[in-house]
């Protein structure tokens, strides 16, 4: 049961030590990370599109 105190105790006392986004960093990173998403979301269904069509083609062929 120490050994739990102990590590709660630390763990406290590095989580005073962590620098925290601020709203502002932390809603520009979101933002990013979203755009990024949706260009590969876009990106990956484009070539789904092909290469089913592209399939399509091979298969009727």
């Amino acid at each position: 049961m120490k050994k739990i105190i102990q590590f709660l105790k630390e763990t406290k006392f590095e989580l005073k030590r962590v620098t925290w986004p601020t709203r502002k960093e932390m809603l520009a990173g979101a933002s990013v990370v979203l755009v990024i998403v949706f260009i590969v979301a876009f990106y990956l269904g484009i070539v789904d599109i092909v290469l089913s069509k592209l399939i399509k083609v091979v298969l009727k062929g």
